[in-house]
Formats: structure tokens, sequence, C-alpha cells
């Protein structure tokens, strides 16, 4: 097994759901099957052409099964479970120290045949670099509190490689919880409510969209921010989103809550495209939890 970095970037052709599989031609398949039972980190690159991209590493993943594409010979999907976005995007060269070794030359410019390659392997001390930088924020959380992440548990030991950190279910539903309450700016996303508790700390909380009991990623394209009240409604199937983002309502939910809901019947969303609610995972939540018509 080995540690790698996925190139991943919208509109490129290839039948991507991050959160779920990784397509990729043949070329790469010695180094995706390198890969399986390991840990992956996901870069997006700029595209220069339209000026889209992050530049930067924005999630962690593991690859857990290598499958042919029925539909192309020559191409295959990485299956990938534990996906889990960083709380902060992490640009590969941060004021000239390049955090992959091999993209530098020595003459300190960027080595562009290792970079283009969409999938290439990182050393372990690389790889925990990365993940720090991604989930800085989570560093010094120490014990996690129930209102933040529903658990009890002692403070986490930081001298443990970052990667069993991310395997622990406390830290990610921190790390969930962050990354949602920043995309969606620390608002409900069903009343645009934003609310500051006495500390300073925002009430928000971060609901799965497809649940994690259901096989849900820690994604931010599964979650959407929601108060307290909301949270409950959503969880239990009294309320779910259209693909048009429409709110949709069961019949057992009270006036009080309906009137409530944005003037307009649609959710708040994330400025970035990127981090609004995917339709895979509403559709699933209507299919699913959904007890309305």
């Amino acid at each position: 097994m080995a540690k790698a970095i996925f190139t991943i970037k919208s509109g490129s052709g290839y039948k991507d759901q991050r959160e779920l599989h990784y397509h990729f031609p043949r070329t790469y398949l010695n180094q995706v099957e390198a890969a399986k039972g390991d840990s992956i980190i996901y870069y997006e690159p700029r595209r220069s052409e339209v000026g889209v991209g992050l530049k930067a590493y924005f999630a962690t993943a593991r690859v857990v099964a290598i499958d042919r594409d029925p539909d192309q010979d020559d191409h295959f999907y990485a299956r990938v479970a534990d996906y889990l976005d960083f709380d902060k995007p992490v640009r590969f060269n941060d004021d000239g120290k390049y955090y992959e070794s091999r993209l530098q030359k020595d003459d300190g410019s960027t080595n562009k045949g290792a970079f283009g390659r969409a999938v290439r392997p990182v050393s372990e001390v690389e790889f925990d670099l990365i993940l720090r930088a991604g989930f800085s924020a989570e560093l010094d959380f120490g014990a996690v509190s129930a209102d933040s992440s529903g658990f009890d548990e002692p403070v986490v030991e930081f001298e443990r490689p970052m990667v069993e950190m991310t395997i622990s279910r406390p830290f990610r539903d921190r790390a969930f919880m962050t990354a949602v309450r920043y995309a969606y700016e620390n608002r409900c996303a069903v009343t645009g409510l934003m609310l500051i508790n006495g500390g300073g700390r925002p009430e928000v909380q971060a609901a799965h969209i497809q649940p994690v009991a259901s096989s849900g990623p820690d994604a931010i394209r599964n979650g959407i921010a929601l108060s307290g009240t909301f949270h409950w409604l959503f969880d239990r199937g009294l309320i779910s989103v259209g693909d048009d983002h429409r709110i949709l309502v069961a019949d057992k939910v009270p006036e009080q809550a309906r009137r409530m809901l944005n003037a307009d019947g649609k959710i708040l969303t994330p400025q970035s495209e990127a981090h609004c609610p995917s339709p895979y995972f509403l559709k699933f939540h209507r299919e699913n939890v959904f007890k309305g018509e």
C-alpha cells in the first residue's frame, strides 16, 4: 500500500463523484492499485483557461476497491470510503514551500512533469503535513464536548499520525461540523437565522443529508446547516429538500415551524457551488427519510 494524491477537477469529462468514486484511465492503474487499502488526498488544480479551481488540496479518503468502467474499457473507478473535507484548502505551494517535494526542482521552480500526473505517490511524512494543514482548526479542540459532537471523549493525542485521527468518529464529527458551518456562514439553511451563544459560538448544527448510519459520507455536499429544531425535523424526515433547493414539508410539521421557513420557500446555499448539496444525497433523503408526499 502507498498513500497518493488524486487530482480531480470539475468539467474534466471524467465521471467522478469524489465522495464515492474516482474515475481514471488505464494510465494510472498501477498507481491506484498501489494506493488500494490506503489513504489518499484530493487535489484540485486551477483551470487556467477559465480561471476556476482551488489550486489546493481539499479532502481525504481511503481507496477500498477498483472496478472497471462498464462503458469504457480503458477506464476504471477507484471506490473510496471515509471521505472527509478539510476545514480549509491547502495550497500546494505555501510561501515557496512545496508539500510534495517531488514537485519542486532544484532551482525552486515547479516540476511541471511531476505536477501534471493526475495520480502520484506521496510520502507518509508529506501526507501527514498536508492533513495537519487542512485540519489545523481541529488540532486544538481538546476534549470533544457534548454540544459540538454528541460525544464525551478524552483529549485527542496529537502526537499520533493525523491519518489515524481522521478515522476517529469524534474528530470526523467536529471536522464535518466546522466545514459545514463555514460553508453556510453559520446560518440555518431553511430559516436564514444566525444565532450566536453567550460564548460567541454559533448555535447552528451540521446535519448529514444521507445519514452516517446509511453510509452517508462526512462531506460538505452531504451536509446542510440547520438550527436545532429543524435539524431534528430533517433527521426524522419531516422536512426535506428538492433538487431545485425548494424546502419540502410533511403534513405533520406544525404551523409555527412553517412560518419560520425562508419566505421564498428555498434553502440558503453556500456561496461556492462546489459546496452546494449534491442531488445524489438529496435524492437519498427524499426517497429514504422524508415522510411527505
